[in-house]
């Protein structure tokens, strides 16, 4: 499946996640071989605006180093308070021409407010400029990437949504209907079942180290929402010495609740492929794993035995 967002939850860079599926898809660019990075969720701290944000590139940087001989071109773009107008014009265009655009992590509800600001401040007072670009990637098949933060924010909501923390908190929807966890582990599963409950037309995910999800959406022809998500979990990072923080490596799974209680786990892979009317009344969804198709509601066989049957039946 070529995705056109991924969401992920990692200790460091293995390279199931960052290279095969985001420098290998710069790579491979028809237009380009750019990765454009944005730290902007990062918090001031001693008072510089820049410390964070250029500690959290260098954590990505050191990595895409490995594969400048072979053409990637990678850079960041700072938020700043003294930003101008011309800045932010090549912020605009680097997203929609950039193969990949990384959102990294901080804290979700300051990158959220910033990157929305940007529109306000230097889009014409269009205060959904930056999502409504990403959704533009997304038709043109462009890959946009959240990390952590970056990660809580291409969902439908923070995750804060879910605890009635009162807000902003509607994030950019590059999965729609979906909302997760970042760097999860057992003890939160009981926020992931109230989400379950909440809004039992969204799907719920804990992603714990290393984990994500990569996917794809759109409309049908019948005016029905379709979504693909791949699971994926990277054992890739090789350091015995970090293993604690990589749950995964510990066997962990990607966690989801039903609204109705139950519990099912992820492993690398299995697929899920969703459809929804526009209104959320109608909400089908079935698992795609080991090659079997099970109907997710009933947990049984499906009549269907492919993604793409799915798909054109509905």
């Amino acid at each position: 499946m070529r995705g056109t967002a991924l969401v992920y939850s990692s200790h460091n860079r293995g390279d199931r996640i960052h290279n095969d599926l985001i420098v290998q898809r710069a790579l491979r660019g028809s237009d380009n071989k750019k990765i454009l990075f944005l730290p902007m969720s990062e918090t001031v701290q001693n008072g510089s605006e820049m410390e964070r944000q250029d500690f959290s590139w260098g954590n990505f940087r050191f990595y895409f180093d490995f594969f400048k001989k072979h053409g990637l071109e990678y850079y960041p773009f700072y938020w700043r308070s003294s930003l101008r107008q011309e800045d932010v014009d090549k912020l605009w265009f680097d997203m929609v021409n950039a193969e990949v655009v990384i959102l990294g992590g901080g804290h979700s509800v300051t990158g959220l407010r910033r990157y929305k600001e940007l529109g306000a401040r230097f889009g014409n007072g269009e205060w959904g400029k930056f999502g409504r670009l990403l959704h533009e990637r997304q038709q043109r098949g462009k890959l946009t990437v959240g990390f952590s933060a970056g990660a809580d924010q291409m969902c439908e909501y923070l995750f804060r949504e879910t605890y009635d923390v009162g807000g902003d908190n509607k994030a950019f929807g590059l999965f729609r209907n979906v909302v997760c966890t970042l760097h999860h582990d057992p003890g939160r599963d009981s926020d992931l079942a109230h989400a379950a409950r909440k809004f039992p037309h969204f799907m719920v995910f804990g992603l714990p180290n290393d984990s994500g999800l990569y996917g794809d959406q759109g409309v049908l022809p019948s005016g029905n929402w379709w979504q693909v998500i791949q699971f994926v979990i990277d054992n890739s990072w090789q350091f015995e010495s970090d293993y604690w923080h990589i749950r995964t490596r510990r066997g962990a799974k990607i966690e989801h609740f039903y609204n109705d209680g139950r519990h099912w786990g992820f492993g690398e892979g299995d697929y899920i492929v969703r459809v929804q009317s526009p209104d959320n009344r109608f909400h089908d969804a079935w698992i795609v794993s080991g090659g079997r198709v099970i109907h997710y509601w009933t947990q049984q066989p499906s009549k269907y035995s492919s993604i793409s049957e799915i798909l054109a039946s509905h």
